[in-house]
């Protein structure tokens, strides 16, 4: 794992897949503990938290009501046995520095990489928003540019798929544009469109519930995901607003052959969120009862699945994908 010294650092991404060359994997060391002020539930009138809870999405709620919210001692476990396996093919880590009382497991929130160019994200629970300075020193070696969006642009990595002349990101769906679990606001498809005037940005709205975690699709990662050369996708289709907009993405990334479609149980247990070290290698969790369906049938169609234990992790809604932020990809 790389210290974090002083060094040039180069970035290139241009797509999902290609063979990964650097990335910023997040800790888990000190993590603290959520606000645990909510309110139950049962006790809400509609799928939107009410002013006086403070959890920022369903699926942390949930296991903190029930008392199974992740231990640091595990969740430091899953995130070296992620390092193993990136390191195991050659791919140079960078960390952030360690906050104290703060998670900082899923450093694709942080920021994002658009071709040469890194984006600090708009995070949109305030109290995330120091998670940025724990990579400040890493971003500050970035030898191509950095640009910083104005405040009125909310963004998170979790939305944002660049894939050759297209940026697609994941958005509230009508009706749920207020809702806590809301991340990625509609300036932010501005900003990249003004900022990217060679590339078409597509927002694609999602549906989402700050009470459900089973319909909530916090990111567009928690929906969809491109493997493979771009030429296959695993898809979660009921988590789009738009039906047809689901089919088109699918049709982009392989078509109906080749797409991997989940069903709800499977958005639950984050199996779109895996991540892509080439595009042959897809690391995935090793639980079968949450990712074994998944990973049979990623070795049917001919990837290597590199299986390791991550569920503690998913239980705060996020996994591979949420807990990496790639620098460089190799591109010929």
């Amino acid at each position: 794992m790389t210290e974090n010294s002083i060094e040039n650092i180069r970035i290139n991404i241009q797509d999902e897949t290609a063979p990964l060359e650097a990335v910023i994997l997040g800790t888990a060391k000190d993590i603290g503990f959520p606000n645990s002020k909510y309110v139950h539930p049962d006790q809400w009138t509609n799928h939107r938290a009410p002013a006086e809870d403070q959890i920022n999405d369903p699926k942390s709620r949930m296991h903190i009501i029930n008392g199974t919210y992740p231990i640091e001692s595990f969740l430091r476990q899953e995130n070296d046995y992620f390092a193993r396996v990136l390191a195991k093919y050659n791919v140079e880590i960078y960390q952030p520095i360690t906050l104290e009382g703060t998670n900082q497991i899923f450093t694709r929130d942080i920021g994002f990489v658009i071709d040469n160019v890194f984006i600090k994200s708009n995070m949109s629970t305030f109290k995330r928003q120091s998670e940025f300075f724990a990579i400040r020193d890493i971003v500050s070696q970035i030898t191509d540019e950095v640009w910083f969006p104005p405040s009125s642009v909310q963004i998170e990595g979790g939305d944002v798929f660049p894939y050759k002349d297209k940026i697609f990101v994941g958005q509230a769906a009508e009706g749920c544009e207020k809702m806590r679990c809301n991340r990625t606001n509609p300036e932010a498809i501005k900003y990249l469109q003004n900022k990217f005037p060679d590339k078409k940005v597509i927002p694609v709205p999602l549906k989402k519930s700050d009470k459900d975690p089973n319909i909530n699709c916090l990111h567009l990662d928690c929906a969809f995901q491109p493997i493979g050369n771009n030429d296959h996708c695993i898809i979660f289709m009921d988590g789009f607003q738009d039906r047809a907009q689901a089919e088109e993405m699918m049709d982009i990334f392989g078509g109906e052959k080749n797409a991997i479609k989940i069903e709800g149980k499977d958005m639950y247990n984050m199996n779109s969120n895996i991540f892509s070290i080439s595009p042959e290698v897809i690391v995935s969790g090793n639980k079968n009862s949450e990712f074994g369906e998944l990973n049979a049938r990623l070795e049917d169609k001919g990837f290597t699945v590199e299986r390791i234990p991550y569920s503690e992790t998913s239980k705060m809604e996020g996994l591979l994908r949420c807990s990496t932020l790639p620098l460089r990809r190799t591109y010929n």
